[in-house]
């Protein structure tokens, strides 16, 4: 039974930090619309939740060793850098900037109501639990 609710509350947390990730990468790309030769980054989402549910960080990252005794193990969620991608242009630039302002704004929205989803989800099912145990 704690492995089913630890499970189903990890995927949330995991899902939930993942589009934290994503929405900074996303305002990041947003605020560096005019920077020159800048490039548009986003992460695919399914692959890195994958990823951090299989305990392996994101995907395609490199794990971190400790190679002497004094080293510290590093986290796998940290990596998550490792798996950020880059988006393909719809159009060219001059400056040689890849972002399209219209595209980042409706992935920034649409992720903003993934992550509200994540946290209704986790609220009714912890509302539910309460409700099991109280009777």
């Amino acid at each position: 039974m704690l492995n089913r609710l630890d499970d189903m509350l990890n995927f949330h947390q995991q899902a939930l930090r993942i589009r934290d990730q994503r929405q900074q990468v996303l305002a990041s790309n947003i605020a560096n619309a005019d920077t020159p030769h800048y490039k548009a980054r986003d992460m695919d989402f399914k692959a890195t939740l994958q990823g951090a549910l299989k305990g392996g960080g994101a995907p395609g990252g490199t794990p971190l060793a400790t190679t002497a005794p004094g080293h510290l193990a590093g986290n796998p969620g940290q990596t998550a850098a490792a798996g950020l991608l880059y988006r393909t242009p719809a159009q060219g630039s001059v400056d040689g900037n890849t972002v399209d302002v219209d595209a980042e704004r409706a992935a920034f929205a649409e992720n903003a109501i993934q992550y509200e989803f994540n946290l209704t989800r986790i609220n009714q099912q912890i509302k539910g639990l309460l409700t099991a145990i109280q009777g």
